[in-house]
């Protein structure tokens, strides 16, 4: 009958277990020094090795030849304990016996003398899963147990064990297991169980299994279907897209091909890959590019491994500013992902967002398009990067969608002239005759640039240097006081809504009071006045395309 690898290479000594040697050397000391605990608290995530040190110690403790604190794996003790046979070592699982009526009876067994071996050993797994008062039964016995008793639990929460429990163990925390051990140990066992392992397929898997030695043998049980196990197999059998895939997908994106985005999605989707993995490893490739920009020199150790150096530096013209952007739009994407109806959809429209960075409406998009326009602009205090080899910037006169979307559009700004409201006087006047005309209205005053330029320039320091940057566009914004009224005309809706927030309107109010000597008051209005016409950078932009790179 066919047993699973996990099940068959599991460790049967202390030098077996993969990764953990900071806790294998203290249970070594402590069974040679003759120093064992009574109760024993293994922490740590699924697959480090929590339940083989806890069968391992309860063979050791019990073994009639021990040799350098390892089991023999030979004697009586140590057969009868991996068999099962011996009934003084017994494992439960604290998620289907989580009462306190199995903790009694625990309790009440306890007590007695062991039948075959030196000690009883209890291993209880997932012990964070017992009821409160099944802990507070548990709390005598393992402050006062007797000297033939031994505890070992374990638990992948420990946050969720009481502190009276705490106090009562010895904690020993079990890490990740490194890519490299793992690598290590999944070739060492492929070449005796006879499964051509190629090295870049072992370095995936190790990837994969993030920490678990487990779910790498899982992983490689999955993928051994007698033929040579290569990357492309474990891609295909995993659900990956592979990192060609997800540096195209990214290559489209900023690039703003949105159909060439959507139809990479569209082939992963139909080829099996799961639309939470693509996001995953998208979002994978674009933190290590902002690793490499934000920390060029100490970030190798920091990176995930999955993308070829080359591959990350042919996108180092990419901006801060946009990476944060894309990292959050993942993020968000991802955590909708479990709550949406149709996952290929959802992954779709996080494509869209990242090819055209104005839809979003958030700050964060706000910071992106402000660096690309700096980016972009002679006039941008930021330098535009030197050109790297496979990235060429996109031609201004170059389309980069076939029709420009209906968002994109340049408004046709609303002409209406403003309209004068009557104020009610206690007496009012008799109404005119219906002959008589109304007056004209009167012209918008003219917009003052010195004045708002001076109260702008006060302002500054409380303003976030996105807003400041759009605000100081005389393209974008202009203003005109009129006595004790200051007027913003702002072409943009996005910008209007920005500086329409409290913090921007108070900080821009102070400014005037300061500038003026007066109170005064501010009002915020969309679209030009009638005696200024201007363009809008933004809509201008927005218009042809922005200013962004083009990756072959």
């Amino acid at each position: 009958m066919y047993q699973a690898l996990y099940r068959k290479w599991r460790p049967k000594t202390f030098d077996d277990v993969v990764g953990q040697p900071h806790i294998t050397e203290t249970l070594k000391g402590q069974l040679m020094a003759d120093r064992v605990s009574h109760a024993y608290l293994f922490v740590g995530t699924r697959g480090t090795g929590k339940t083989s040190c806890a069968k391992i110690l309860a063979k050791a403790v019990n073994c009639e030849d021990l040799q350098d604190g390892n089991p023999c794996n030979a004697c009586p003790a140590c057969a009868g304990i991996d068999s099962g046979s011996i009934l003084d070592v017994e494992e439960l699982d604290a998620a289907s016996n989580n009462g306190v009526d199995h903790v009694r009876a625990l309790r009440d067994e306890a007590i007695f003398t062991p039948a075959a071996v030196k000690k009883r050993v209890y291993i209880v797994d997932e012990v964070h899963m017992l009821s409160t008062a099944a802990f507070n039964a548990l709390l005598k016995i393992l402050e006062e147990p007797p000297p033939h008793l031994l505890f070992i639990l374990a638990t992948t929460e420990a946050h969720k064990v009481p502190a009276t429990i705490l106090s009562r163990c010895q904690r020993h925390a079990f890490k990740r297991v490194s890519a490299a051990d793992i690598k290590g140990r999944l070739l060492a066992v492929s070449a005796q169980e006879g499964i051509v392992l190629q090295e870049d397929a072992a370095e995936l898997l190790s990837r994969l299994a993030d920490g678990s030695v487990r779910d790498a043998w899982a992983l490689l049980d999955q993928c051994a279907t007698g033929e040579t196990v290569d990357e492309n197999l474990v891609l295909d059998l995993v659900g990956l897209a592979g990192s060609d895939n997800i540096a195209e997908l990214l290559r489209a994106t900023v690039g703003r091909d949105v159909e060439l985005a959507l139809t990479l999605v569209n082939t992963l989707y139909n080829a099996g890959r799961d639309m939470g993995s693509l996001l995953n490893e998208l979002a994978t490739l674009i933190r290590d590019i902002l690793l490499i920009r934000m920390a060029p020199v100490g970030s190798a150790n920091l990176l995930s491994g999955g993308f070829d150096r080359k591959i990350m530096d042919s996108f180092a013209p990419l901006t801060t500013e946009w990476l944060m952007f894309a990292l959050n739009q993942i993020t968000a994407a991802l955590a909708d992902l479990p709550r949406s109806a149709n996952r290929k959809l959802a992954a779709e429209l996080c494509v869209i967002r990242l090819c055209n960075v104005g839809i979003s409406g958030d700050i964060d998009a706000l910071q992106a398009r402000v660096a690309q326009l700096e980016q972009g602009s002679p006039a941008g205090e930021r330098p535009i990067p030197s050109p790297v080899p496979g990235i060429q910037p996109i031609q201004e006169n170059t389309p980069v969608l076939a029709e420009p979307p209906p968002w994109e559009e340049e408004l046709t700004p609303h002409q209406a002239e403003p309209v004068s409201i009557p104020v009610m006087e206690s007496n009012p006047e008799p109404e005119p005759a219906p002959e008589s005309l109304p007056e004209p209205p009167q012209a918008t005053p003219a917009a003052d640039t010195d004045i708002w330029k001076t109260i702008l320039t006060r302002a500054q320091p409380e303003l976030d240097v996105s807003i400041y940057t759009l605000m100081s566009d005389g393209n974008e914004v202009c203003a005109a006081l009129d006595k004790q009224t200051l007027d913003l005309y702002i072409e943009n809706e996005f910008t209007k809504a920005m500086a329409e927030t409290k913090d921007v309107q108070d900080a821009i109010r102070r400014a005037a009071d300061a500038v003026t000597g007066a109170p005064i008051q501010l009002k915020t209005h969309l679209g030009r006045p009638v005696s200024g016409a201007w363009n809008s950078k933004l809509d201008a932009l927005a218009k042809k395309g922005l200013p962004i790179v083009k990756i072959k």
